[in-house]
């Protein structure tokens, strides 16, 4: 190492260099962020000031010249600052907060105010302090926006850790701030020489910088993550959701509703004449008329309810404890609402119109698609009496419940093209409709019944032997007589499990 280079010198330029590397990175990934380059562009600016802020101080330091040195380092102060305020506004840019520009102009007035009086060698220590005071208020500020985000926004348990670098940013600028308020001169010669102060300060800076670039590029990385999530769930024309969410939404609905004995219901809806919309008018005015749809049956839904757009013009709607009567007068109103609200179009307008078909899910062995299957019936029906009408489903046949007691500690279940088995003890008291396996012509169903491990077990006439996904494999001690007993009516040769 040249023996020019002191001990500062070094510090100084690293913390430079690795700014200006970290400049170049967000100004490259700018080109990726899509609607986030705003934020990461300002994000290379507060690097690429930083890195200005410390390659003029470790000028001024070669400054042959007071006045030179003055300069210097006023500029270099003047850089530091800017550089937390374009670091702020970023931010602000990201999480979506108002600017507060009247906040920054008085920040920026401070600093030019401290730059100037630390142009006179007497005027050092009133610049680092009034420095120093910036950067703490711009620093806490900038803490504080990041965890109100992180704990409202990203819901994260620690959003504490998001704000930590900024938090030592805010110790170390209020260490220096109060240090050159109890010693004016000790702090101002310093900084104009090759001390220990100036070693500490920049290699904690480094630190600092490094950890919080990598908190921005968290913040990005989860939003392009989140995106992402949105996209493959989401309709990317109408942003309803899409088929594979409500699919998702209606098994778990099912799943709750086994479970406590709520009922629900679905809305098949397709809207009137659309092909006819996009013969006349264009593909453009037809994918106008879908998101028209979409805002205008959204406004008529329930707050519980969920509305997606499974495939061209037609569209599904899941309500969670509806009955018969509550479902028609939801789609009523969607179908009223729709035929009031045309979509307009220069000086013209576009009449749209819905036909909806209305299925109740109530039978505890329905599953997605048969419920579907009714809905989509009622739909058709509804199309055939003449459009833009309501009709609901003829219910499903019910089922006869014939239950006969066995111990939980008895029973087992398959599943998988391997069959393997798994034991379920008394460790799982909230699991219901395990699975569901055949006897040759006829079915088994076993699910739980209570906390106290008891369960039971289902044979029902099914007139034909089903394919099997999954099974239900029961080993039943040789005290335990009550399956045996429920099926000594069937044929001996039919009780082996399939």
């Amino acid at each position: 190492m040249p023996p020019s280079l002191t001990a500062t010198d070094v510090a100084f330029a690293m913390v430079a260099v690795m700014q200006a590397v970290l400049a170049c990175v967000w100004l490259l990934g700018s080109w990726l962020a899509g609607e986030m380059k705003r934020a990461t562009l300002h994000w290379a600016a507060y690097a690429a000031l930083s890195a200005a802020c410390f390659a003029a101080l470790t000028a001024a330091l070669h400054a042959h010249a007071a006045p030179q040195a003055e300069m210097l380092r006023a500029i270099g102060n003047l850089c530091g600052i800017v550089a937390l305020i374009a670091l702020q506004r970023g931010i602000w840019i990201f999480i979506g907060h108002p600017p507060r520009l009247r906040a920054h102009l008085l920040a920026l007035g401070v600093a030019l105010v401290a730059a100037y009086v630390g142009l006179s060698p007497s005027g050092g220590a009133l610049r680092v302090s009034l420095n120093w005071t910036v950067l703490v208020l711009l620093s806490a500020s900038m803490a504080l926006d990041l965890h109100r985000h992180s704990r409202d926004r990203l819901r994260l348990r620690r959003p504490w850790l998001m704000a930590a670098p900024l938090l030592a940013a805010v110790a170390g600028f209020a260490f220096r701030g109060i240090r050159g308020a109890l010693r004016p001169d000790t702090v101002a010669s310093e900084m104009t020489i090759d001390s220990a102060l100036n070693v500490d300060s920049a290699l904690a800076y480094t630190i600092i910088a490094l950890s919080f670039h990598a908190v921005l590029m968290a913040l990005v990385v989860r939003r392009l993550l989140g995106d992402l999530q949105h996209r493959s769930r989401h309709d990317g024309l109408t942003g309803l959701l899409n088929r594979h969410a409500i699919e998702e939404a209606m098994q778990a609905q099912m799943q709750r509703s086994r479970r406590t004995g709520e009922t629900f219901s679905v809305l098949m809806l397709d809207l009137d004449h659309f092909k006819a919309i996009n013969d006349r008018f264009g593909h453009a005015v037809g994918d106008r008329a879908l998101k028209h749809a979409a805002t205008t049956l959204t406004s008529g839904l329930r707050e519980v309810d969920r509305l997606a757009r499974i495939g061209g013009e037609e569209f599904l709607v899941l309500m969670p404890d509806a009955g018969p009567e509550a479902a028609r007068t939801v789609a009523e109103r969607l179908r009223a609402h729709l035929d009031a609200n045309p979509l307009p179009i220069d000086a013209t307008s576009v009449p749209l119109s819905v036909s909806i078909g209305i299925a109740q899910w109530s039978v505890a062995v329905e599953d997605a698609s048969r419920l579907l299957v009714r809905a989509d019936a009622a739909l058709y029906q509804a199309k055939v009496e003449g459009r833009n009408r309501v009709i609901a489903a003829t219910e499903p046949p019910q089922e006869e419940d014939q239950a006969t007691p066995v111990p939980a500690s008895f029973v087992y279940f398959a599943y998988g093209s391997n069959m393997s088995s798994r034991r379920l003890g008394r460790r799982t008291p909230s699991a219901r409709a395990i699975g569901i396996g055949h006897l040759r012509g006829h079915r088994l169903m076993w699910h739980k019944r209570g906390s106290d491990g008891s369960a039971k077990c289902d044979i029902r006439e099914t007139g034909r032997a089903e394919d099997i996904v999954w099974g239900v494999l029961f080993e039943i001690a040789a005290a335990e007589k009550s399956f045996l007993d429920q099926a000594e009516g069937l044929d001996r040769d039919r009780k082996s499990v399939v």
